[in-house]
C-alpha cells in the first residue's frame, strides 16, 4: 500500500458528458495528475480525465482528493452491521420533472456490506475502507464506509429519472463532505433551480439521519 494513500477522501468530482454512449463502442480513457498541493501531512490531489470513442469525445472529468500518511480522524470503533443489513431503496421509476423553484421527489436509498463487495467487484474500486474493517479504522473511521461514486450514482439516479431520451444527464458536479456508513438510511433530495426548453440545472444533496452527505448541481436535458 502506497504511505499517503492510508487517509484517501474523496473530495469532489465533475462530469460532462458530450453525447451518449453507443451500445459496444469501446472507449480510451486518458488521465493525468492535475496539480498537488502539500499541507502538513495532507496532499491535496487533483485529476483530470478525458474518454473518447470511435464517434470522438464522450467525458469529461476531474477528481480531486485528499490523501495522507495519518488517519483522517479518530473514531469510536461502531462495529458492522450483518452483511445484508439495508434500509428503504425505492424502486427507480420515471417522474415527472417539476417546474422551476419546485423539490424533486425524494428517493430513498441505503446499502448493505454485501452490497459494497458487489459494486467493488462491478467498478473496481478495492479500496479496503469500503469492505475491510481494520483498513477502515486505520484510516480514522468508525467501521467500513459506502463508496462515494455509489451516492454519486445515486444522485444521477434521482436525476435522471426525470427526463426521457439516451443524454439524459449532461453534467454533473458533486461535493463529498460525509460518509455514510453500510445499512444506514440514506435519502436523495433537491429541487429544480432553473428550468429553460433546452434543459434544466437541479441541486441535489444525499442526507442521512439530518446530516448532508452530498451535494450536487446538475444539468439534464428536457
Amino acid at each position: 500500500v502506497v504511505p499517503f494513500t492510508r487517509s484517501l477522501i474523496h473530495s469532489e468530482q465533475t462530469f460532462e458528458w458530450h453525447r451518449p454512449l453507443g451500445v459496444g463502442e469501446s472507449v480510451t480513457v486518458s488521465g493525468e495528475v492535475a496539480g498537488v498541493r502539500t499541507r502538513g501531512s495532507l496532499n491535496m490531489v487533483s485529476f483530470g480525465i478525458t474518454a473518447d470513442g470511435s464517434d470522438g469525445r464522450w467525458l469529461d472529468g476531474t477528481s480531486s482528493f485528499v490523501m495522507s500518511t495519518e488517519g483522517a480522524g479518530s473514531a469510536d470503533d461502531a462495529g458492522e452491521p450483518s452483511h445484508d443489513s439495508r434500509a428503504a431503496f425505492d424502486d427507480l421509476v420515471p417522474v415527472a420533472l417539476p417546474a422551476e423553484g419546485e423539490d424533486l421527489a425524494v428517493l430513498a436509498r441505503s446499502a448493505s456490506r454485501a452490497d459494497l463487495v458487489r459494486y467493488a467487484g462491478a467498478t473496481g474500486d478495492w479500496n479496503p475502507i469500503h469492505w475491510d474493517h481494520e483498513a477502515a479504522r486505520a484510516a480514522g473511521l468508525p467501521g467500513v464506509i459506502v463508496h462515494g461514486l455509489l451516492m454519486a450514482a445515486w444522485v444521477m439516479q434521482s436525476a435522471g429519472r426525470h427526463s426521457a431520451g439516451p443524454g439524459v444527464v449532461r453534467s454533473m458536479r458533486l461535493r463529498f463532505r460525509r460518509p455514510l456508513r453500510p445499512g444506514a438510511a440514506a435519502a436523495v433530495s433537491g429541487s429544480v433551480t432553473a428550468a429553460a426548453d433546452a434543459g434544466s440545472d437541479l441541486a441535489l444533496t444525499v442526507s442521512s439521519a439530518g446530516a448532508t452527505l452530498v451535494t450536487a448541481s446538475t444539468r439534464v436535458t428536457r
